[in-house]
């Protein structure tokens, strides 16, 4: 105990008493008469670090990721291993043995169930295609939200784990509009392209998931990235395939194979040269769905409309 020389709070409510004293162990302000605690510690929210820049200060965080749906237990387990305590030094040989107890513990309480087990594998193999498919982390995230519910719903029991996790990938890129066909997950993918196609309509089937519409604009920057085609020439294709959805000539063929006719088209109205065949190795078509479509764009549309202007 210690007299505080000029505290805080220098008269106790209760006695009236000037006598006030701080337990520097608890942090509590009591008066030594009648032993009224006048004040309780204060939590202190402040770093334990300091920082004299915004930059020093925003890569300095206190705290972990927020919760995640693409990690099996969300993020929120504690993480037992370190060998070192706060101030970098060793831990003892005894206390560092029983660390690892109670991490393989903690591991056990993890993944204590079927389900926990289940989800631990289908997240790590959701990892791996994300990662070689560099895809958003939204539509990650999405992905993972569909495997959970077809887990709980049953629809994952007797079928593979990679399979059910590549058919949710393509079913939260359809969701999300993002340009990506199923060869494309297949190509990186350890399941074959025909149990992912069936699986995925399982998913639609069972969870009675309403799939938007594909358009075929989207698809045009994705083929023209990989055939550098300018962005005027990118420009006029997107026009021709909204020409091409207002006569409705767009119904049920391939997104893919009308983006990269669509492209085709605009690169011989800018002049730049490009084979069908660039266009049908970007966009994973054969050459001749790119002739095909190409034919029936040119027919039907009135392209002098999108013919540049001379000046």
């Amino acid at each position: 105990m210690e007299i505080l020389d000029e505290p805080v709070i220098s008269v106790c409510l209760e006695c009236g008493g000037r006598n006030v004293i701080q337990d520097l162990e608890s942090g509590e302000m009591v008066c030594s008469g009648c032993g009224l605690v006048i004040a309780e510690p204060t939590v202190n929210t402040e770093p334990e670090w300091r920082a004299f820049t915004k930059s020093e200060n925003e890569t300095r965080p206190r705290v972990g990721l927020p919760p995640s749906f693409s990690i099996h237990d969300k993020g929120l387990s504690t993480m037992i291993g370190p060998v070192k305590d706060a101030g970098g030094k060793m831990i003892p040989q005894e206390a560092r043995l029983q660390m690892l107890r109670l991490r393989r513990w903690q591991t056990r309480c993890i993944v204590n169930s079927s389900e926990e087990r289940n989800l631990a594998q289908a997240m790590s193999g959701l990892d791996r295609l994300t990662d070689r498919l560099h895809v958003p982390r939204a539509v990650k995230e999405q992905a993972a939200v569909i495997y959970r519910r077809a887990l709980k719903e049953g629809l994952v029991r007797g079928r593979s784990i990679l399979t059910m996790v590549a058919a949710s990938l393509y079913a939260a890129l359809r969701v999300t509009r993002t340009p990506m066909t199923l060869s494309e997950i297949a190509r990186v993918s350890t399941v074959d392209e025909k149990d992912i196609s069936r699986s995925y309509r399982i998913l639609i089937r069972e969870m009675d998931l309403h799939m938007p519409v594909q358009r075929a604009q989207l698809n045009v920057p994705k083929i023209a990235s990989k055939v550098e085609v300018g962005e005027e020439t990118q420009r006029k294709a997107i026009e021709i395939l909204g020409e091409a959805d207002r006569l409705k000539i767009t119904v049920g063929k391939d997104p893919m194979g009308l983006a990269a006719s669509a492209l085709y088209m605009a690169c011989i109205m800018n002049e730049e040269n490009r084979t069908q065949k660039m266009m049908a190795e970007a966009a994973d078509v054969t050459e001749v769905t790119i002739r095909n479509r190409y034919t029936e764009l040119k027919r039907v549309l009135n392209l002098d409309r999108f013919k540049p202007e001379r000046g």
